[in-house]
């Protein structure tokens, strides 16, 4: 069935936000990427009293290796710092190369300074806000989390001071994405997210327009 490009952007987008309503929790664990806006978000959520620690987590992946001079985690904490933030309700983790590292590696930072944190605030970018659940839940089961994102339109989101945030990335970015919400939970690196038949059609047609530039081959 036909539809026009704007309209499979917006499935595509919406499937991806979890609309989860914001709860007290430990900790916020703001997973790094080129986007400083997730930064904004976590020191926002920090500020208004959500939790009283931030885990920012983050090497170089994939998107900042070679375009950031320090690791997404500094950076962030930096912005963070900026905003208000006090330095020692922040903690670093800068190793993490991809999202089931930050968790995997968080983790192992809490556990180095006896931190049993139960309660998450996960903030991730828009169009990753499912796939940072879905992980979450396969490496801590037992916990809880919200997830939250700048909270933008897919327009808004485009409209950024970074040319490295453009309408044709954010488009490419998050049918990869898609992608890996059902290759990885067929894999076992997240739990399974069912996927609406008019949201794949869309994300096929997507990638038929020729937006397929960080899907998967192997």
């Amino acid at each position: 069935m036909y539809r026009p490009v704007e309209d499979n952007i917006a499935l595509v987008w919406n499937y991806q936000l979890m609309h989860h309503p914001l709860q007290k929790a430990d900790c916020i664990l703001a997973l790094g990427s080129h986007d400083l806006r997730v930064a904004e978000r976590a020191a926002k959520v920090f500020l208004e009293g959500w939790a009283e620690k931030i885990v920012f987590s983050g090497g170089l992946g994939r998107l900042t290796e070679g375009y950031f001079k320090k690791s997404e985690a500094a950076l962030f904490a930096e912005v963070a710092i900026a905003m208000g933030v006090p330095e020692e309700s922040i903690l670093l983790e800068t190793a993490s190369t991809n999202t089931g590292e930050n968790f995997r590696l968080t983790e192992q930072l809490l556990l180095k300074h006896q931190l049993a944190y139960t309660r998450f605030i996960v903030v991730q970018k828009p169009y990753m806000e499912r796939r940072a659940y879905a992980t979450f839940k396969k490496h801590w089961p037992e916990k809880f989390c919200v997830i939250t994102s700048p909270p933008l339109s897919f327009d808004a989101y485009c409209q950024s001071n970074d040319p490295e945030i453009n309408r044709e990335a954010v488009i490419n970015l998050m049918v990869g994405d898609l992608q890996r919400i059902k290759l990885y939970g067929e894999r076992g690196f997240q739990i399974p997210q069912e996927i609406p038949g008019p949201v794949w059609e869309a994300y096929r047609a997507l990638i038929n327009a020729g937006y397929t530039k960080h899907l998967l081959t192997d």
